[in-house]
């Protein structure tokens, strides 16, 4: 054989390999449509009837310039935009921020139907007035609210052109939460490679599909099947926006966190809940109902949010209290479950996954992919 053609031959045999990456898995039908479930992606804007201003572009604008002042706060340091930080998915990157929980990102925040670990507030409006008025927070008082609209001309126009001439009362506080939840509900995760995947498996498009890395369809497969994880982290946000104890430890400096436990307590008990005065909707809005039934079960206790996993790659580190700080760890938490930590309707959904290294390293692939490049 002649040199050329060894090298040719050799030149071949090394882009095998390189061929057989750009392929997509034998999906079944089943696990076609499982996927498909996630998307498609940006979903549209969720209207809350709780807040008439949330879709008006002034109140967005007025949200928007609250949302990065600092001269809100009693210190003059702090702004909401301290631990919701932009370049971080609007989370901070800190185990705990001030308290005993890990700092939540705001993408696609206009989604969920609770906000809170434990599920607090019944509003996006509502979880924002806490940490307006929380003195370990923003630490705002309504006579503070009104000093500094009147000394910014730009907000206090703002402000009038919405809700007329400021009053130094609650209702100053809870408007300026409802501007704040008109921005943060345009804060919309961007589109990721899984997007692109699902979108070509949608329509049939094998050659796009192919583009995917086959460690993170490995991961998906897992994911949607034998892994069981999109049981909770379902549809496009990643979430079935409930609650659930997957044996984290719930024990803080200060004692215990009960979290829903404790949370449908707050909700239920909370002045600005969606049966409260400050609601838009009224008491016979459909979420104002639910927010009315919520039950409280012992089940609840050691609860908490089921996160979105969009963006996940910029929000560590994860979980209610910021105890594992990378994909890799969350992974290695799931494959070494320990069954008996967890409530007894629990162990019927979690079990520990046993992953091996390609496993664990494939399903890290696939939560990687959940995040824009």
């Amino acid at each position: 054989m002649s040199r050329r053609r060894r090298a040719w031959w050799a030149a071949l045999l090394l882009a095998v390999p390189v061929a057989c990456v750009a392929q997509v898995l034998d999906f079944s039908a089943d696990e076609r449509q499982r996927i498909l479930q996630h998307g498609p992606w940006p979903l549209p804007p969720q209207a809350d009837a709780s807040n008439r201003v949330q879709a008006r572009p002034e109140a967005v604008a007025l949200g928007r310039a609250l949302f990065f002042d600092t001269g809100l706060s009693r210190s003059g340091a702090m702004a909401c935009a301290t631990c919701h930080q932009p370049a971080r998915a609007f989370s901070d990157g800190q185990p705990t921020a001030r308290g005993d929980r890990n700092t939540p990102g705001l993408l696609d925040a206009g989604q969920h139907r609770w906000f809170g670990w434990g599920g607090e507030h019944d509003s996006l409006w509502a979880a924002s007035l806490a940490p307006l008025l929380a003195p370990h927070e923003i630490g705002a008082t309504p006579a503070t609210l009104l000093a500094r609209l009147q000394a910014t001309p730009a907000l206090l126009r703002r402000y009038t052109a919405l809700f007329g001439a400021p009053r130094a009362d609650e209702t100053l506080a809870v408007h300026l939460a409802k501007a704040l939840a008109a921005y943060q509900a345009t804060l919309v995760s961007p589109r990721t490679p899984f997007d692109d995947f699902r979108d070509a498996l949608a329509r049939g498009d094998t050659a796009a599909a192919a583009r995917y890395p086959l460690a993170a369809q490995r991961g998906l497969r897992l994911f949607i099947g034998e892994g069981r994880c999109a049981v909770c982290h379902a549809g496009p946000l990643f979430s079935n926006g409930e609650f659930a104890d997957i044996g984290v430890p719930f024990f803080t400096r200060e004692g215990v966190d009960a979290g829903r436990w404790a949370g449908i307590a707050a909700v239920r008990s909370s002045r600005s809940n969606r049966l409260g005065p400050w609601s838009d909707a009224g008491p016979d809005d459909a979420r104002a109902v639910g927010t009315r039934h919520v039950l409280r079960e012992p089940r609840h206790f050691g609860e908490f949010r089921v996160p979105g996993l969009r963006q996940l790659q910029h929000t560590a580190p994860y979980m209610h209290n910021g105890s594992l700080a990378s994909i890799e760890a969350v992974v290695q938490h799931y494959s070494a479950l320990n069954e008996e930590r967890l409530h007894a309707d629990g162990e019927r959904i979690l079990r520990p996954l046993r992953l091996d290294d390609r496993a664990a390293a494939d399903l890290a692939a696939f939560l990687r992919s959940l995040s824009a490049r």
